[in-house]
């Protein structure tokens, strides 16, 4: 008898350590939310990461779930780690305060840095390559940590989504950014729309903002010098811009594709080859 309550002791408590393991399936809790991990092979040296926010309606675990995008990230040796939004009022899935009018944006940034420094102590992640994307609405709540708290990330990657109206004025400091956005995109297009049925200029509107201002106020907190970028390519999936005459320590690039609201499959490889030579440089 002794043995066996020993034994069950030993396995409740084996129970217990691994409920409480994170996993690409098993959350770890940051306050009220979750977050989720996919972990690579490891390595000799600590991995770089990238914080991946979803869009509207979506979830940490069901970002997980786009396993082309997670594996494309796993095999060039980064962590995928996938925080949940706040649910949505009567509405299935998950949103983000990220809206400039929610007042929200503050504990939002405050909950991402908590997730990062979560998982920076969990795991074997360099806390110098911790990189944030987001898709949609992701991207836009990217971009606005970039904007808000430049340092809170080693770069920023937002992908169909940026600044809503009202536009920020100013942002705080130089980042490194790339943002990402669909051709055809009709949902978050680059002169934005009004999302809630109001016209643009109803003060009640919901408004997207326009990808090329965003640029613009982009190009002021980096100190870029001039308004036309120093390189374009166009060879390969991305028609991509570059300014490159802007403050020391900053980047900025923007890549189009002929897509429409979506996350294009060679978009992983795009972020992680600009994000390396950032490292390289």
């Amino acid at each position: 008898m002794r043995l066996w309550l020993s034994l069950a002791s030993l396995c409740g408590m084996l129970a217990s350590g691994a409920a409480h393991a994170c996993s690409q399936s098993t959350p770890c809790t940051v306050g009220e939310r979750d977050y989720y991990i996919a972990l690579p092979e490891t390595g000799s040296e600590a991995m770089p990461s990238v914080v991946y926010i979803h869009g509207w309606g979506g979830s940490g675990s069901g970002a997980l779930r786009n396993t082309g995008m997670v594996s494309a990230f796993l095999e060039r040796g980064y962590a995928v780690i996938a925080p949940d939004g706040v649910p949505r009022q009567g509405a299935n899935g998950r949103t983000w305060g990220f809206h400039p009018l929610s007042g929200r944006q503050m504990s939002e940034v405050a909950f991402l840095e908590a997730v990062r420094d979560d998982a920076l102590g969990r795991f074997d992640l360099d806390p110098d390559r911790v990189m944030l994307a987001g898709f949609s609405i992701g991207g836009s709540m990217t971009a606005y940590t970039a904007c808000l708290s430049p340092d809170s990330f080693a770069a920023y990657a937002p992908l169909g989504g940026n600044f809503w109206r009202p536009h920020p004025t100013e942002c705080a400091g130089p980042v490194r950014m790339l943002h990402t956005h669909g051709w055809n995109d009709g949902t978050v297009p680059l002169e934005g729309r009004a999302v809630n049925g109001l016209p643009a200029d109803d003060p009640e509107a919901f408004v997207q903002g326009d990808i090329f201002y965003a640029l613009s106020i982009w190009r002021a907190a980096n100190g870029c010098q001039y308004l036309k970028a120093d390189r374009f390519v166009t060879d390969g999936p991305f028609w991509r811009r570059i300014w490159d005459r802007c403050s020391d320590g900053s980047a900025l690039e923007f890549a189009l594709y002929p897509g429409g609201h979506s996350i294009p499959g060679a978009w992983p490889e795009l972020v992680v080859d600009w994000f390396d030579g950032l490292q390289s440089e």
